[in-house]
């Protein structure tokens, strides 16, 4: 199976075109048409995960945020991403991302986070306009339905689902909630839309101290961290793989850790 029926299978399910502008999702580095040997998928590609995909002889690398966001006015090593560029080329390892193409697709990260959490009658938060060959509803954060529990269990569950090891959170718990709206990633934009639409509780990630502010009682907000409302987002590039090809060598990559600590 050549690298470009896997790429092509991804973005059958999310299309570049589902990207945001300030975007680079796609081929970051290699050739399509080399015959794959091993995919390894990741959240973030680092260099103990190029160390990792050589170890195991895989030679196509599947993250969900791009290596490269900007253009390389040189690759001389001086940063990771240099490095990385540098010995994936030599070592004819090809490197793919599926970002915020995977955000807004029908079924994409949000919805994986929704599934996570029991959610039913999930749709899209804020909708994107229609794009040629896509049909489906596309766009940013969801909300969904679970059964009325208490605030804080809620909480307490979301912590325990995403291996979180800190929620920062705001609001009035002191009541049920039932109605939930969720961003992966730095959804902090979407919380007028999640009050809009009556969400008892907006979760994401990368929320500022003054983005807790102005909502008093009438939301609970609830920041997970962006690393860990995104990481089963590997989950999707596998079953896409998966439904391709059953007997495909396809692996998570076991050194891939959030480089934040909390103490």
């Amino acid at each position: 199976m050549k690298i470009s029926e896997i790429t092509q299978a991804i973005e059958a399910f999310a299309p570049l075109s589902l990207q945001e502008d300030y975007d680079n999702a796609g081929m970051q580095v290699g050739n399509p048409e080399a015959e794959v040997t091993g995919v390894l998928l990741c959240t973030d590609v680092r260099e103990d995960t190029l160390d990792e995909a050589i170890e195991r002889g895989a030679n196509l690398i599947i993250s969900h945020h791009p290596l490269i966001f900007h253009g390389l006015k040189k690759i001389v090593g001086n940063s990771y991403i240099e490095r990385i560029v540098t010995r994936a080329i030599k070592n004819d390892i090809s490197i793919y991302a599926a970002h915020t193409n995977m955000d807004s697709a029908q079924g994409g990260v949000n919805f994986k986070i929704a599934q996570k959490l029991g959610m039913r009658n999930v749709q899209v938060l804020e909708s994107q306009p229609p794009h040629a060959g896509y049909d489906a509803p596309s766009g940013l954060g969801v909300i969904g339905e679970v059964d009325p529990i208490d605030a804080i269990p809620f909480l307490k569950r979301v912590k325990e689902v995403f291996e979180v090891a800190a929620v920062r959170y705001s609001g009035d718990t002191d009541r049920q909630v039932s109605r939930i709206a969720l961003c992966g990633g730095a959804g902090a934009f979407l919380m007028k839309k999640a009050l809009e639409l009556r969400a008892d509780v907006f979760i994401t990630g990368d929320m500022k101290y003054h983005d807790f502010m102005g909502y008093e009682n009438r939301i609970i907000l609830a920041d997970i961290g962006h690393y860990e409302s995104e990481h089963f987002t590997k989950e999707i590039f596998y079953e896409i793989i998966m439904k391709k090809n059953p007997t495909f060598a396809v692996d998570f990559a076991k050194s891939e850790k959030n480089q934040i600590k909390y103490l």
